[in-house]
């Protein structure tokens, strides 16, 4: 019963987005993205670090369709590249997220009182701090890299994903179906991971496609500063980063990874919430939660 309505919540939201062309422009985008990032090493026609300093700052031409850095590298195989790694430290990143602040929140939603009490609090003082900052704090503790970027982004997205399902299992943990489960002896955590968390999926969904988009400029905007992926591994931030300094002469080389992290965030489908769709409920859920 309950996976029913899980499954209908979760195709209410799709319908929904399907009704709006731009929703699904975008969706489309993001999917050839994607499969841009998993495909790369078969659609780059060249070495993404293969340097050749006889090229370097080579204009668009045919051969090197965006150009070529200050190592000679081509720009275009590079953007490729780092498509696989925006979208890995966004996908990953929320998926984090999604698992500890879904965790966090069906616990403090379902026992309330002191658990509720703690877990909150907490969450109000990461709630406090700036998402960037945070994660700039998170990687200055563990190190730069690609592992330790993906565990500061999540990390700091932790909070909005434990109001969320907060404020959704208030909704329902007094519903007759989960009142016959406990009465029928079913066990407090298999009630909230079978009974309450399908429940939630909705909203969660909505705040996912958003906080994808939120990630890769987070990450994008750490590379840059240096705190993020480090050269010469391609990551749109990092390649905004080492062009800045060629702008005046080159701007090819800031512009299309600049490119790249706009079309990327612009493409999410929640950030143009068609009619009759739930694109504004996370938001809501997250105030009621408050």
């Amino acid at each position: 019963m309950e996976e029913k309505k899980s499954r209908s919540q979760f195709w209410t939201v799709m319908k929904s987005l399907s009704r709006n062309k731009m929703a699904v422009l975008g969706l489309i985008i993001l999917i050839i993205l994607v499969i841009a990032g998993i495909f790369a090493n078969v659609i780059a026609p060249y070495d993404y670090a293969k340097q050749d300093l006889m090229h370097a700052f080579e204009q668009p031409s045919a051969a090197h369709i965006f150009g070529t850095d200050e190592f000679g590298r081509d720009i275009f195989s590079r953007i490729l590249y780092g498509a696989r790694m925006s979208l890995l430290v966004g996908f990953v990143s929320v998926g984090i997220a999604v698992v500890i602040g879904g965790a966090l929140g069906a616990v403090a939603g379902y026992y309330g009182k002191r658990m509720d009490n703690v877990i909150m609090r907490l969450m109000d003082v990461l709630l406090a701090i700036p998402q960037t900052l945070l994660a700039i704090a998170i990687v200055a503790a563990l190190g730069t890299g690609l592992i330790n970027l993906m565990i500061a982004v999540g990390i700091s997205s932790v909070p909005t994903y434990a109001r969320i399902v907060r404020a959704s299992v208030l909704t329902i943990r007094g519903e007759e179906y989960i009142e016959a489960a406990r009465a029928s002896g079913t066990s407090n955590t298999k009630i909230i991971i079978k009974h309450i968390l399908p429940n939630c999926v909705a909203p969660v969904i909505v705040q996912v496609t958003l906080g994808i988009a939120g990630a890769i400029l987070t990450a994008a905007g750490m590379s840059f500063i240096g705190l993020g992926i480090q050269p010469p591994a391609p990551e749109w931030g990092n390649m905004l980063s080492s062009g800045r300094d060629y702008i005046r002469d080159c701007a090819y080389m800031t512009m299309f990874p600049g490119l790249a992290i706009v079309i990327t965030v612009l493409s999410e489908p929640s950030r143009r919430r068609p009619a009759g769709c739930a694109g504004s409920e996370a938001e809501k859920l997250m105030k009621g939660g408050m």
